[in-house]
């Protein structure tokens, strides 16, 4: 886990080469995280995301970050959660194409938010294991991206269901 890092606080503020935002599906923006994403960004993230014509559940897409610290903004749509083998293959999805696209855009460091476990109703220590074991298996099968990740966690809970998970503290 040399590359992976805990942060407690809010993904808004990381100086990164990308935050990863747990987008809706029209991309539009929307409360929480996202919300404070586009507020942040500025009104030119939500111009640029009115041209991506919305993201499939699992998918990824990449936007500038326009006023925030990140270069990037990479918009990854998490499932609800209903309990059924489906949502832990989507979920990961997130995470491994939200990899992808840090690493084609030539991302250095990416700050991921816990993706679908606000409304969405993931619960957190199982999409946290998740998050953790595919972005660890990612990083594993690329060996030579020299990605630096870090987990967001905002509240005190995620950071310890994290760190329990990761061993970091």
């Amino acid at each position: 886990m040399e590359n992976i890092h805990l942060v407690r606080g809010s993904v808004v503020f990381m100086d990164t080469d990308a935050i990863v935002n747990a987008a809706n599906r029209t991309l539009l923006g929307g409360g929480g995280v996202d919300g404070a994403i586009h507020s942040a960004a500025g009104p030119q993230l939500l111009e640029e995301c009115m041209t991506l014509c919305g993201c499939a559940t699992g998918d990824a897409k990449i936007t500038k970050g326009y006023r925030l610290k990140a270069k990037y903004v990479i918009h990854t749509v998490g499932p609800v959660y209903h309990g059924r083998a489906d949502d832990a293959r989507l979920l990961s999805s997130c995470y491994s194409r939200s990899m992808d696209l840090a690493l084609e855009n030539g991302c250095r460091s990416i700050a991921f938010c816990c993706i679908s476990t606000g409304v969405y109703g993931y619960p957190l220590e199982e999409a946290s294991r998740i998050a953790v074991a595919t972005v660890s298996k990612w990083l594993t099968d690329h060996p030579d991206c020299g990605i630096r990740v870090f987990f967001c966690c905002y509240s005190q809970t995620e950071y310890e269901v994290y760190k329990e998970i990761t061993g970091l503290s």
